[in-house]
């Protein structure tokens, strides 16, 4: 069922949008569409020739979408950007942007099960026709898988414990909605720091359902075939295990190890980087805390 629900101002939307230094009748992709407030700056710098294609695989977001003959709005996850671009005849693009963060309205719709503020059923979906629930991953993962989970997503250092706790509670009655998981982990999460550790378990348990990281190295990969010569690609991400791999991929070209140098001890990369590291203001962090976190790097296609 469709959600109408307001979905709160982009992190860093200005930055964002002006790192892509809009050309009028430019074509640019919104991966991360959204509630629209990336897409609806990027289309008051297009002129009448200009072209915006948006992508997201939540159902909840084609609500919002814009209507305006210069923009489309495709229901996918954008670790296919390329095949679905193809459709519309769209080979290359002038700039490319992403922020992977969850949006507020997934955040504030309880029965997504995306926040440690309601009481839910474990999904955490962001494609609610994808197979792989909250619920597969904490009742049905083995011990190792689960341990991995906690560990490489959450960063959590008491992830083999943690592991090893929800098995043993989950043999009697299978662990249901997000009060039963708290309750399991109850001793993991001391008082005073309860809400950042939940956070990271949560954080952990839907990077898993959604594939999060393996779509960000997919498209990634893609872009630096997308983007015209002189393309820009404008990302925002909200933990290190992404932004690590959004730094590696613009300074090397891989995610993993360094580039082949050449005799002289050259070597070639797709992609530069514009700019320093991008971080929102006090002032932005203060209107919206979800801010705090996120990290925007630029870069142009060589």
């Amino acid at each position: 069922m469709m959600m109408t629900m307001e979905y709160h101002n982009p992190v860093l939307l200005k930055e964002t949008v002006k790192g892509l230094n809009i050309k009028e009748d430019g074509v640019y992709v919104d991966v991360t569409f959204g509630g629209g407030g990336h897409s609806k700056e990027i289309l008051k710098h297009l002129g009448d020739t200009g072209k915006l294609f948006a992508f997201d695989q939540d159902q909840d977001a084609l609500e919002n979408t814009i209507d305006d003959g210069r923009f489309t709005l495709i229901n996918e996850n954008f670790r296919h950007i390329k095949r679905f671009l193809r459709f519309y005849g769209v080979k290359e693009v002038d700039g490319i942007l992403a922020d992977f963060g969850v949006s507020s309205h997934q955040f504030d719709v309880a029965e997504r099960g995306f926040s440690t503020r309601f009481e839910a059923d474990l999904d955490m979906r962001m494609n609610q026709k994808n197979q792989l629930s909250a619920y597969h991953v904490v009742n049905d993962y083995d011990e190792e898988q689960l341990k991995n989970v906690f560990s490489q997503y959450g960063e959590l250092r008491a992830a083999s414990a943690m592991a090893k706790v929800i098995l043993e509670n989950r043999k009697e009655n299978p662990i249901k909605t997000s009060e039963q998981l708290k309750n399991v982990l109850k001793k993991f999460l001391p008082p005073r720091h309860e809400n950042k550790v939940l956070a990271q378990i949560y954080q952990a348990i839907r990077i898993e359902v959604n594939q999060e990281i393996e779509a960000l190295k997919e498209f990634l990969q893609q872009t630096p075939e997308l983007l015209k010569k002189g393309g820009r690609l404008s990302v925002i991400s909200y933990h290190s295990l992404e932004d690590r791999l959004v730094k590696r991929f613009i300074r090397n070209g891989l995610f993993e190890g360094e580039p082949e140098r050449d005799v002289y001890g050259n070597f070639e990369v797709p992609l530069k980087k514009v700019n320093g590291l991008i971080v929102p203001s006090q002032d932005e962090i203060n209107s919206n805390s979800r801010a705090r976190s996120a990290k925007l790097r630029i870069a142009e296609k060589l």
